[in-house]
């Protein structure tokens, strides 16, 4: 049976929904899954997670723990990585609050902008070591990158390494269930093709299949804007809509700091009309603390009621109340599994059976969308059966598509060959072309910027000459 090695395994609640995932499958139920963190505690949670995924699905894997990677990674056909390197303290506080000095907001900061570019920064290196490591102990593993920055982390991995690496999302799929509330036709009805990079992606076929014939359902998502039914949380990516003719796969609160046009220091007006919530992922980065914590506690005594007292622990870390009921939601789902809408599992079954599945994948530009630069990284579709994941020739996407696009793969490009060649004065290339940040910032102050951020990083960032 395959060896899945979860790398980050102290992700908790992501890492039950993956392992819930692939426990599902009867073809996978005497998997070992070998889980690996570097933090002891939030690994031992995590494994007696394993053991109630496990009973929940009626499966009897192996279940391993340890905090060597290496141990971890030996013999593995799969690896999932689900780690984020400096955690949110210091390494996110850190991406938020120094930028914020210079008055330059962030929502969530892990794709682009200046914090994308300081996480990639502290990521590639991490990750190119494990690759070496999967390259001494298993090197025919096929890796199933889930870290951001997406298209920065996979680039680098592809130019550094010869590990078999696809990187993924939940945009693609998480959107398409959204736009289908949205008009009211059941997602399952609904097929769409998407090409682009990773959170700039859009839907270029948005239909419902009968039959022969197809009905394009971007007519009825005009329609949403023409009758003033947008939901509040997604003004952006409605706008976007409304003037590139093509809907974009990530968030509102993600797309907003892609582009130079809704985060402006002097423009409040903005931030109200498109509701755009700054310092989102600190929000909720405190959340996922927090439940973490309840989650540990009621596993070690479940005959105690905590909820008042992790309530309060919430309201001092500002967190709204009415996140509280998540947070004890994820505990009372580790009884139970639902199969989440992550395409890790269904790539391993896939590979493992020879069942043909589709899926978007994060793979290197080999010739697949023609009016993006080669070799950068794109989300395309990917069939995947015994052969591996094969992506999908695209050819070449609207001009104005790839327009945004390309503002955002040559931040990509600098990142990874700032990281991959220790030349500091990329560092400060990709900043400066950085929608955002440029948008924002005159050229001194992205200097100065760039340089408090890597003194503030410390020993995360290697040596940059």
């Amino acid at each position: 049976m395959a060896k899945i090695t979860f790398i980050g395994a102290g992700s908790t609640v992501f890492a039950k929904n993956l392992m819930g995932d692939i426990l599902s499958y009867p073809e996978l139920q005497g998997s070992t899954l070998s889980l690996f963190d570097i933090n002891e505690e939030r690994l031992r949670t995590s494994a007696v997670v394993a053991r109630k995924v496990a009973e929940a699905t009626g499966a009897s894997p192996v279940i391993e723990s340890t905090t060597d990677r290496r141990k971890a990674l030996d013999g593995a056909d799969y690896a999932i990585a689900m780690i984020q390197v400096g955690g949110y303290k210091p390494g996110t506080v850190t991406d938020f609050e120094i930028p914020k000095k210079y008055g330059l907001r962030q929502t969530i900061a892990d794709t682009l902008g200046i914090g994308g570019i300081m996480r990639g920064l502290r990521t590639i290196p991490v990750l190119l070591d494990m690759c070496h490591d999967m390259e001494d102990v298993c090197p025919d593993v096929t890796f199933l990158q889930y870290v951001n920055p997406m298209a920065m982390n996979c680039w680098a991995i592809d130019r550094a390494t010869s590990i078999k690496t696809v990187g993924l999302c939940h945009s693609v799929q998480g959107t398409a269930e959204q736009l289908a509330a949205d008009i009211g036709i059941p997602v399952e009805e609904i097929n769409y093709v998407c090409a682009g990079i990773n959170h700039v992606n859009f839907y270029l076929k948005f239909e419902r299949k009968n039959g022969a014939t197809a009905e394009d359902l971007y007519p009825l998502i005009r329609q949403v804007l023409a009758e003033g039914r947008v939901p509040d949380w997604n003004r952006v990516r409605y706008e976007m809509f409304k003037r590139l003719g093509y809907f974009v796969t990530e968030s509102s609160e993600h797309f907003s700091e892609y582009v130079p046009w809704f985060i402006k220091r002097d423009r409040p007006d903005l931030i109200e009309r498109f509701n755009i919530p700054l310092d989102e992922y600190i929000r909720r980065c405190e959340v996922q603390i927090t439940g973490w914590e309840f989650m540990r506690q009621k596993l070690e005594h479940p005959e105690v009621d905590l909820t008042a007292e992790f309530a309060a622990a919430m309201a001092t870390a500002g967190v709204a109340p009415d996140h509280m009921p998540l947070v004890v939601n994820n505990f009372e789902n580790l009884n139970r599994v639902e199969r989440s809408h992550e395409y890790g599992s269904g790539i391993i079954h896939s590979i493992e059976t020879g069942q043909p599945r589709v899926v978007y994948g994060n793979v290197p530009n080999d010739g697949l969308i023609d009016n993006l630069p080669q070799g950068c990284c794109v989300e395309v579709p990917c069939l995947v059966d015994k052969n591996g994941v094969q992506p999908t020739r695209m050819g070449a996407i609207p001009p104005q598509l790839a327009g945004v696009m390309r503002t955002n793969v040559n931040v990509q490009e600098l990142v990874v060959e700032a990281a991959l060649t220790g030349k500091r004065e990329h560092i400060y290339h990709a900043a400066m072309l950085d929608p955002h940040t440029a948008a924002e910032l005159d050229l001194d102050q992205i200097w100065h910027l760039v340089d408090d951020l890597i003194e503030a990083h410390g020993d995360l960032l290697p040596a940059y000459h």
